[in-house]
């Protein structure tokens, strides 16, 4: 049994499909065939049910597929081990990272990371946070960043900095009247939010939990994918949204006038960074943290603020 076809079962585990497995480890169908038929020579079962569409592992492989994840992970980690042992981190990275921070501080930490680590190599996906959580247990992701605390066993969350909610309301909406916020006067029957799914949606619907919500007379109701949608509808629509402050730094004028911070104790999100095997990983976990750090304000970094828990 080798890494590589261990490799090449995985692959087909994930995409149920050989010819898609196959361009995914970048290796012709027959090649990647033969060898997955080796291997199940060598073991003395089938692995693959080939007669469904899409293939589906069998019994035997189900019963094993984990320890092939445990043992693929293990072999990918020494390069990356015997890298950190090198004066320069190199080597690839695989990252996830949730769509609410993704897009406010991946250009930030890319550049930083280019200049302090140039030959280390980043495959930087968007996942939400239970595909983050999924796909770091399968151990095809190396680390992640998602909001916390997630209490998932067997994950080790390294916290970055903590992230303030700010509130974007309407022009004219008397929200606006008032120079600050508090948790109470966000009209939750007014909220655009995020779909199911999102945590940011989440943290937001437990924040405003205990208000009473009244009537709804919006025409419109939004399961929106992104802030920016949030964002669109809010300014050329009745209502307010909660936005995390880092999504709001490249706003314009007009539309920082739209922008109401909360009285202490605010609302914040945590933000950290999680991986299932630090002790692998750690020159490259700690120049994650270094970036991610270097790239946010100085204000995420206090410690001891005055906050209300999500």
């Amino acid at each position: 049994m080798t890494l590589t076809q261990i490799s090449y079962v995985l692959a087909v585990d994930k995409h149920r499909h050989f010819a898609r497995a196959a361009e995914a480890c970048f290796v012709t169908q027959p090649t990647l065939s033969m060898q997955i038929r080796k291997l199940e020579e060598e073991l003395g079962v089938l692995l693959f049910d080939r007669s469904r569409q899409p293939v589906i592992p069998t019994n035997a492989a189900q019963k094993i597929l984990p320890l092939m994840r445990e043992m693929h992970a293990l072999g990918s980690s020494i390069p990356a081990i015997l890298a950190e042992n090198k004066l320069e981190l190199q080597g690839l990275v695989r990252l996830g990272v949730i769509p609410t921070i993704a897009p406010y501080l991946l250009p930030g930490v890319v550049s930083y990371l280019r200049k302090c680590c140039p030959l280390l190599q980043l495959d930087v996906e968007e996942v939400t946070t239970s595909e983050l959580i999924s796909r770091l247990r399968r151990n095809e992701l190396d680390a992640g960043i998602a909001a916390t605390p997630l209490d998932e066993n067997g994950i080790v969350e390294i916290p970055l900095y903590t992230e303030p909610f700010v509130a974007f309301a309407s022009a004219g909406h008397p929200l606006l009247e008032k120079t600050s916020l508090r948790i109470e006067d966000i009209p939750v029957n007014e909220l655009w939010l995020l779909s199911e799914g999102h945590c940011f949606r989440d943290q937001v619907m437990n924040l405003c939990k205990k208000q009473d919500s009244g009537p709804d007379s919006r025409k419109v109701h939004l399961k929106a994918a992104g802030l920016e949608t949030l964002q669109r509808m809010v300014e050329q629509h009745e209502g307010v949204t909660l936005l995390p402050q880092l999504s709001t730094t490249e706003f314009d004028e007009s539309r920082m006038q739209l922008l109401r911070y909360f009285k202490s104790p605010e609302p914040v999100r945590q933000v950290s960074l999680l991986s299932q095997r630090p002790d692998l990983h750690h020159r490259v976990l700690e120049a994650l943290s270094d970036a991610a750090r270097h790239v946010v304000p100085a204000s995420f970094l206090e410690s001891g603020k005055s906050v209300v828990p999500l």
